[in-house]
């Protein structure tokens, strides 16, 4: 891992191995970024809290609310995030291929609409400022209902959260979708053609 804005420290204690004991059974490994979040154990362990809490909303497709996270991760540009939901996106049932695609999903032709839609919300949350449109609110609403699009809305507002923390503390991705055979997600070229990284 490349160096971090804020050292990492030995993530250590009874609790330390509860933490580490837990991430290992989530992710197969314990990613190198917990010695930075293990600083301050109160936010790292109130972030965790609240993204398991997250990941339990029911209103919202799995696999769309992946393709939603993966987008506003790309648009940030987290690497960290960007990985573990592709690494996570096998357990919420979405095609590898479409995930290994949200990077380049303008240009690919694995979409629906619909999936092309909650991309497109996701990435206008993501900018500064949030340039979301009445518009697609409207088709969003339509096609989701609200309790859906409510939570879409907060599960991007969280992964904004997150991200923006690991862009700023320089946590990067800790290589977990190559760990388990995922493919290299895609990535745009200069001349804007999609290849592998």
């Amino acid at each position: 891992m490349e160096r971090t804005r804020i050292p990492t420290t030995p993530v250590t204690g009874l609790y330390g191995a509860v933490v580490k004991a837990a991430a290992k059974k989530m992710l197969g490994k314990v990613p190198d970024s917990l010695g930075v979040m293990w600083q301050h154990r109160p936010v790292m362990m109130d972030m965790m809290k609240f993204g398991g809490r997250v990941e339990k909303w029911r209103e919202l497709d799995k696999g769309l609310g992946t393709l939603a996270t993966m987008a506003c991760a790309a648009t940030v540009g987290c690497s960290f995030c960007l990985d573990l939901h592709y690494f996570m996106s096998r357990d919420h049932g979405l095609d590898e291929e479409k995930a290994r695609e949200v990077p380049i999903w303008r240009e690919s032709t694995r979409f629906t609409p619909l999936e092309r839609r909650v991309m497109e919300y996701a990435e206008a949350m993501s900018q500064t400022p949030p340039t979301v449109t009445d518009e697609l609110s409207d088709a969003l609403l339509a096609e989701l209902g609200a309790p859906a699009l409510l939570e879409l809305a907060a599960k991007v507002g969280f992964l904004n959260a997150t991200a923006r923390t690991n862009v700023a503390l320089g946590i990067r991705s800790d290589g977990l979708a190559d760990a388990c055979g995922l493919a290299p997600l895609a990535t745009r070229t200069s001349g804007g053609v999609a290849s592998q990284s």
